[in-house]
């Protein structure tokens, strides 16, 4: 076996371990968005009950980072087998026919990745578009912030999701 033939065979084995660490980061990104959200929402109340003064564009952020939260956060629930769905018909044809359930998860995996294409494929000018004309939420004044990052999140979160679906093939059938 040559260095080259084992440098193909361990190649799905390096990506899968990139992919997988991304997937944690962007994760971890995810939940420190949920964390600063609970403190922004926190000093918000507070300044509002106690000051009666609320901290602007609270509304303006929550909105815009439960889209980020929602995107960071999915591939690593598709990985870790917590993605909603109903698996009811499907572990009845796997007790029964394996190889048809793998070819059913293949399918739902591919279904998937078209979505996700779809999806990246409609968001990226929207997402470019922002950047260029730096789109904003907010009032001028008051309080602005640029929608930019979190339609970036979103496409990396939908990218990292696609390659999540396509990792779910090449476990299915390469382990």
């Amino acid at each position: 076996m040559t260095s080259e033939t084992i440098g193909r065979a361990t190649m799905p084995g390096r990506f899968l371990r990139v992919l997988d660490a991304v997937t944690l980061v962007a994760n971890v990104a995810g939940s420190c968005l949920i964390v600063g959200l609970v403190i922004l929402i926190t000093a918000d109340v507070i300044g509002r009950e106690a000051l009666g003064a609320p901290v602007s564009g609270v509304p303006e952020l929550v909105s815009l980072s439960i889209v980020a939260i929602v995107f960071l956060q999915a591939p690593q629930a598709l990985r870790a087998g917590r993605l909603t769905r109903s698996d009811g018909v499907l572990d009845a044809i796997k007790s029964r026919k394996p190889r048809l359930a793998d070819a059913l998860e293949t399918v739902f995996d591919l279904v998937g990745i078209a979505v996700l294409g779809a999806i990246l494929y409609a968001h990226w000018p929207i997402m470019t578009r922002a950047w260029e004309r730096n789109d904003f939420v907010g009032a001028v004044g008051d309080f602005t912030a640029p929608t930019w990052p979190v339609k970036a999140m979103l496409a990396v979160g939908a990218a990292l999701l696609a390659l999540q679906f396509v990792a779910r093939i090449l476990r299915r059938y390469l382990s």
